[in-house]
């Protein structure tokens, strides 16, 4: 397996980004603090939910991002990892369940 090193985010792109399109932006900006503030579901929570998910897309620079915003939110290790092995079944099982495509197509 190669390791492809990822660029890192600088407070440069974050401002080159604003510059070329400051509205939409802003306004993601707002969505992801709207979507992060306590509700229904805690903020740690949520930030469990969003390391899970940040696994399943594979995004590294969101599994960077939203592991330390989980264990900021107080999230200990093993909650983080146990979010991760959920991340995995759920893919997993999607493959699982998929089956019946090919399955059919052996039929």
């Amino acid at each position: 397996m190669t390791n492809i090193s990822m660029p890192k985010a600088t407070r440069s792109h974050a401002e080159k980004r604003h510059r070329l399109a400051p509205l939409p932006d802003d306004a993601f900006q707002q969505f992801s603090e709207a979507v992060f503030a306590d509700g229904a579901l805690d903020g740690t929570t949520k930030q469990l939910i969003a390391v899970a998910v940040a696994h399943v897309t594979q995004c590294p620079w969101c599994i960077e991002g939203h592991v330390k915003a989980a264990r900021r939110a107080g999230a200990t290790g093993e909650q983080i990892m146990e979010a991760i092995w959920v991340a995995a079944e759920m893919r997993a099982g999607a493959a699982f369940a998929h089956s019946i495509k090919a399955l059919e197509q052996i039929e």
